[in-house]
């Protein structure tokens, strides 16, 4: 009898460990999926097709070396979901969110039952986070929205929507495909911005929003996702 397809590929980004193993076994037992353990410094050469999920272990790959580790990703994964393993709680989820395009967010306390759900959810295209965390992603929405959410440097509502952007990790032409503008006009955008808040490049910006506006700004897409959900 042929075995079932597996449902979908998930990559573990972590180092190799007895340990990681079992838990990549178990994972496969319980989920169908396909468990790859790839290391945080290894790039993906061919892809595979098909559904793919990666679970960044965030004992592995810092909050801050994730927008680069993001930007290695084949151009063919862009738009693969990413989630984050081994987060320690509501603040460290929330500066996770702020340095990366997340799809959902497991505490390092997680129950392996609720994991395996999540892994579930997350290839079937669904977004996987604590009530915790959407409640405090649909509320800076609501307030982003309602332009209550403004630092007192004078930033207009479109820098406001580039520097959540940027500090997501996004590149000039990322932030202009999502906002749909010229990267031309990113660049004024971020000139402009990079004078109010008197920095001269783009690390610069990055210290100063994480200085200034904290682990608070969330990945606005799954925000706006989130809000969708929660919509009547």
């Amino acid at each position: 009898m042929t075995p079932p397809k597996p449902s979908g590929i998930v990559y573990i980004i972590t180092e190799k460990s007895p340990q990681i193993q079992l838990f990549a076994d178990y994972l496969a037992d319980k989920t169908g999926c396909a468990i790859r353990i790839q290391s945080p410094s290894d790039t993906f050469t061919s892809p595979p097709s098909g559904n793919l999920l990666l679970l960044i272990d965030s004992d592995h790959i810092g909050i801050d070396a994730l927008p680069e580790w993001q930007e290695r990703l084949p151009s063919e994964m862009a738009k693969t979901p990413i989630a984050a393993l081994n987060i320690r709680n509501l603040d460290h989820a929330l500066e996770a969110l702020s340095c990366a395009q997340l799809k959902g967010v497991f505490y390092r306390n997680e129950s392996l039952d609720v994991i395996c759900k999540g892994i579930h959810a997350l290839i079937d295209g669904d977004l996987w986070m604590s009530r915790d965390l959407m409640a405090r992603l649909i509320l800076f929405y609501r307030k982003y929205q309602s332009n209550a959410f403004r630092p007192a440097c004078g930033l207009t509502n479109r820098e406001m929507e580039i520097i959540t952007l940027l500090s997501s990790g996004s590149s000039n032409q990322q932030i202009a495909e999502k906002l749909f503008v010229s990267e031309h006009t990113v660049k004024s955008h971020l000139y402009n911005i990079f004078r109010k808040i008197n920095v001269h490049n783009r690390i610069q910006a990055l210290n100063w929003i994480h200085q200034n506006l904290g682990p608070i700004l969330p990945n606005i897409e799954a925000a706006r996702s989130l809000q969708r959900q929660h919509t009547p």
